[in-house]
């Protein structure tokens, strides 16, 4: 039996609320933000030399940072990234989840006050914020064209351990993957998988392809019967940058709601259907935007758009890409018969 715990605990989880603080420092709100964009997609199977890999890792490893928090309990530690050159780091939700203090520590060993901007429960997101500019960041990639079996770099602060981020080489061992870990209501679906060690600590830690692009935010890591650490899975990097921007922007993540529940197709249910997998829904909820566009229970929804839907988690991930108040083309098969119909999204309850 293989359970999944959240990677980002290095002691006990601290308890306490602290204040949400998003504004940003008067001193640099004129000053123009730097993101880092990678110039082209870098899926490769192909393996990196030991040297280039070393380069990889002393570009990538300044942006990571070791995150501390403290409450009336105890104390935590976890891993972020900078995203953001005026001191804006993405880690995990919990990481920083119930904390009074948190305190930053650079990869340089420079240690600075953390404010939390907003946190994100469901996507696992948490945005800190600390004094100052000119800080280092990580250029943000795509896991969208990540291939299984090409090589990552996990870089995290693991265990809370002194001397800067530590570094981890495995592949993409698998994509798309559900996840459920302990203390989470809600599953994580569309999750990187990965076999780079990913310890204790760091949660909220960069996966980097061989580019040094960042690709996934690592969160949970499989745990046997026997203690051992298996597999680890990092949230996509696109999910994971919309959520922090819009922690930034309005302290809250506003999702897209289809008013539906539902599950994957069986092979039994494709059959007679005729499909090729997709999301099956159980309830359309009367008044969502489903129901109004005419979708019901045991439709089967294959297409959100121009993407491919297989499972109930695709269809998750593909909604990902949209905003409430938007008007998408959704196809589904009922009695064996295709039929698109344009739905208006709305906002998730």
């Amino acid at each position: 039996m293989v359970a999944l715990v959240a990677g980002g605990v290095g002691a006990c989880v601290a308890v306490g609320v602290m204040a949400v603080a998003g504004l940003l420092d008067h001193k640099i709100v004129e000053r123009l933000v730097v993101e880092r964009e990678a110039v082209a997609p870098a899926a490769s199977t192909v393996s990196t030399p030991s040297g280039s890999l070393a380069s990889v890792v002393a570009e990538a490893r300044p942006a990571i940072a070791r995150i501390e928090v403290g409450g009336v309990i105890g104390s935590a530690s976890g891993s972020g990234v900078l995203f953001r050159d005026d001191g804006y780091l993405i880690t995990n939700a919990h990481v920083v989840s119930d904390a009074s203090v948190i305190s930053v520590v650079l990869a340089d060993g420079s240690q600075h006050e953390g404010t939390l901007v907003g946190s994100d429960t469901e996507s696992d997101i948490a945005v800190v914020k600390i004094d100052g500019a000119g800080f280092p960041t990580a250029r943000f990639g795509q896991a969208s064209t990540l291939q299984v079996g090409q090589q990552a770099i996990a870089i995290g602060s693991p265990l809370g351990l002194e001397g800067g981020p530590t570094a981890t080489v495995g592949i993409i061992s698998a994509l798309d993957r559900t996840v459920q870990t302990h203390g989470g209501d809600e599953p994580l679906t569309g999750m990187i998988q990965t076999d780079a060690s990913i310890a204790a600590g760091s949660s909220g830690g960069g996966l980097f392809d061989t580019n040094g692009s960042l690709v996934g935010i690592t969160t949970a890591v499989a745990i046997t019967e026997a203690g051992t650490e298996g597999l680890g899975f990092a949230i996509p990097v696109e999910q994971a940058r919309t959520v922090a921007e819009q922690l930034v922007t309005d302290g809250k993540v506003a999702r897209v709601w289809l008013g539906v529940r539902g599950a994957d197709m069986t092979t039994s249910a494709e059959q007679d259907h005729g499909t090729d997998g997709g999301a099956k829904l159980r309830e359309v909820i009367e008044g969502g935007p489903a129901a109004t566009a005419g979708l019901q229970s045991g439709d089967v929804i294959t297409k959100i758009g121009d993407v491919d839907v297989t499972s109930m988690s695709g269809l998750v991930v593909a909604l990902r890409d949209h905003k409430p108040g938007e008007t998408v083309a959704v196809t589904y098969v009922r009695g064996g018969q295709p039929t698109t119909v344009n739905v208006v999204l709305a906002q998730k309850p």
